[in-house]
């Protein structure tokens, strides 16, 4: 199954005999709550999750944005209105990274039927709506391990034995600059490979041949096994989408830059370089 679908696909499929559970994540890095967005206009039947206080736990060791408990996640989804055998829809408001890390979620906690809309809410054509659902409760519960996932030293490993990527921004990989976190630079090993390139000016993914050219000469050479880290493994999940897009198995570093930054005992590389 496709890990997207567009906007006139879900439109059929929810007027079908089997529509999708909607979910709104709307969110933005250091920027305003989502909510107040999905108040004021979201696509009919949509519930909304907030990403920082439903798709990751408290902020601390384990990064910015840890994993949340699992089953407190599946709790959410049952409140949303998911249940192990419904498909699942996802979108955000354009960017595309909250709503991949909710079809991440899903997808390692075992839900095998989650599709990302693409290009985010900018993509639907139809009329939205105030009210709020009230869906009825789903019956979903998680089994951690339906996608590969990464620690800090599997991610090492990685970058030494396979294909490690780093989805950050160029600028952060190379260290020039680092906004959040304790220290810029890199993990040694890691490759860069920033999110903003798998999409076009629509938000919307690049085909997946052109994805598949693309992570291929970054070194996605179909022998190694890739991984991937961001930030805080939100916009890393949409890298993990990009590259199943372009069928490309991939792990995610969940902890990501601000997990190993934080450990001052890690090796921290700078410049263009994987070294």
């Amino acid at each position: 199954m496709k890990p997207i679908i567009t906007a006139s696909e879900y439109a059929s499929e929810s007027a079908g005999p089997r529509p999708p559970v909607l979910l709104d994540v709307r969110w933005q890095l250091g920027g305003p709550h989502g909510r107040p967005d999905y108040e004021a206009g979201h696509i009919p039947g949509a519930v909304f999750v907030d990403l920082d206080a439903e798709l990751a736990g408290p902020p601390g060791g384990g990064g910015r944005h840890p994993l949340p408990d699992p089953e407190e996640f599946g709790a959410v989804m049952r409140r949303a209105g998911v249940s192990g055998d419904t498909p699942v829809v996802v979108y955000d408001g354009g960017q595309g990274w909250a709503a991949a890390r909710a079809w991440w979620l899903l997808r390692w906690t075992g839900h095998e039927d989650v599709r990302v809309l693409d290009g985010g809410l900018a993509a639907w054509p139809g009329e939205l709506q105030k009210e709020t659902p009230a869906p009825a409760g789903g019956d979903f519960r998680p089994v951690p391990g339906g996608l590969p996932l990464l620690d800090a030293d599997g991610a090492a490993a990685l970058a030494d034995s396979g294909l490690l990527l780093d989805a950050r921004a160029a600028e952060r990989y190379r260290g020039d600059v680092e906004p959040i976190d304790r220290v810029g630079g890199h993990i040694p090993g890691a490759v860069s490979a920033p999110t903003s390139e798998n999409t076009g000016d629509d938000g919307r993914f690049l085909a997946p041949e052109a994805l598949a050219a693309r992570f291929g000469e970054l070194g996605a050479d179909g022998a190694k096994e890739v991984g991937v880290y961001c930030g805080s493994g939100v916009s890393g999940a949409h890298e993990v989408l990009a590259l199943a897009v372009a069928g490309i198995p991939a792990a995610l570093y969940a902890g990501s830059w601000s997990e190993w930054s934080a450990d001052e005992s890690r090796p921290v590389a700078t410049g263009p370089e994987p070294r």
